[in-house]
């Protein structure tokens, strides 16, 4: 697992699932689909990407595609990082 995974796990866990334990939250577990995170909380995950990881995230890039699980979120900061 990647500090960046790792990063954004602990985010998700400590702002949006607090208490749960962290072996619920999986690199596939829907975050955007299943309710987790809605859309005042997309804006919160998107700060601390561009705070906490230094990429730029687009209004037309914060959709499910990119933002849905840890696992696409991974990916996406990766690709902006490239």
């Amino acid at each position: 697992m990647s500090e960046t995974t790792e990063q954004i796990r602990e985010f998700i866990l400590r702002e949006f699932l607090p208490g749960e334990a962290p072996e619920n939250l999986t690199d596939t577990t829907e975050l955007i689909t299943s309710g987790i995170v809605d859309s005042l909380a997309t804006l919160r995950l998107v700060s601390f990407l561009e705070d906490s990881l230094g990429v730029v995230v687009e209004a037309h890039e914060m959709g499910p595609e990119n933002l849905n699980t840890i696992e696409l979120i991974d990916r996406f900061v990766a690709a902006k990082k490239a």
